[in-house]
């Protein structure tokens, strides 16, 4: 296929990669010049605008910081509604808020076009592998277009519901996930301060009703899981930056919907903290380091 990808960053440039793999043909767009060469250099076609890069597309696939950006690339002048084949399918990996994906599916449909939300779990790590999770909404019909693109990119695609379900998953999930690793990081700040062994509690909680992925696969303590990041000084396979914005996003969310969540709102705060306290490039498992130096006195 001839596909357009809008955002050739972290995320956008080894997802391209994956889709030239499999043997699409894909014109990558970027402000960066050097992302523009770094896709040239995997094989794909660099382009400066976006009227370029979705001239003949027969699938525009954006991935971009937040909801303006992607509201301004589909919908502003010069964007893709204004240049993209009438048939072409937009799906949109960015993680933004779900009123703006719903918007913007809106107007894509108004105009003949097909569009998924579709964003994604599994970091940078996961897109490199071409093993990401894709969590989307739309219609049945956009869906099934969609599917055998994203499968050269993720492991996973799960069709959530229509449009905004994927960005609503999202959400949810990564709240749970933020507020799953403050309780695995407090679990073992605990077992160190009463002088029980890391990978002990880890031979535990693992098997017993404390298991969650945030212990198994990317313990936050530095030993019991060696490919965690925690193991490498905190170096971000999902940045402690991202985290706050996609909890920041969870309680717009829940606000909007008159969704009780406490604990959600509690690990915002706490994220906050890590960030302004300059972690917010690290990895978000981090927080294990910075609850244990705030209770040292070391962070005010």
């Amino acid at each position: 296929m001839n596909i357009a990808l809008i955002g050739l960053g972290n995320m956008g440039l080894p997802m391209a990669a994956n889709l030239l793999k499999a043997g699409h043909d894909v014109a990558g767009c970027d402000l960066a010049e050097a992302n523009r060469a770094a896709h040239a250099a995997q094989g794909g076609r660099g382009v400066a605008s976006v009227a370029e890069a979705v001239a003949g597309a027969e699938v525009v696939i954006t991935m971009l910081p937040a909801g303006k950006h992607v509201a301004e690339v589909v919908l502003g002048e010069g964007g893709v509604l204004a240049h993209a084949a009438p048939g072409a399918l937009l799906i949109d990996s960015s993680t933004i808020d779900v009123a703006t994906a719903r918007r913007v599916a809106e107007a894509a449909e108004s105009s003949g076009r097909m569009m998924l939300d579709a964003p994604v779990s599994g970091g940078v790590g996961g897109a490199v592998a071409g093993t990401l999770t894709f969590m989307c909404g739309g219609t049945e019909s956009a869906f099934a277009r969609a599917e055998p693109v994203l499968k050269g990119m993720g492991r996973s695609i799960v069709h959530a519901g229509p449009s905004g379900a994927g960005q609503a998953a999202k959400a949810c999930n990564n709240m749970m996930l933020a507020i799953s690793m403050i309780g695995v990081s407090e679990g073992f700040l605990l077992a160190d301060r009463l002088g029980l062994d890391r990978q002990k509690l880890f031979d535990i909680a693992s098997v017993s009703t404390g298991q969650c992925w945030a212990l198994t696969s990317y313990c936050p303590a530095p030993g019991p899981v060696p490919s965690a990041p925690s193991n490498r000084d905190y170096q971000p396979g999902f940045a402690a930056a991202l985290m706050l914005k996609d909890l920041g996003l969870a309680q717009q969310a829940a606000e909007d919907s008159g969704a009780p969540t406490p604990l959600g709102a509690h690990a915002l705060r706490l994220y906050q903290a890590l960030v302004e306290a300059g972690q917010g490039g690290a990895d978000f498992s981090a927080m294990f380091r910075f609850l244990g130096a705030t209770a040292r006195g070391e962070i005010a």
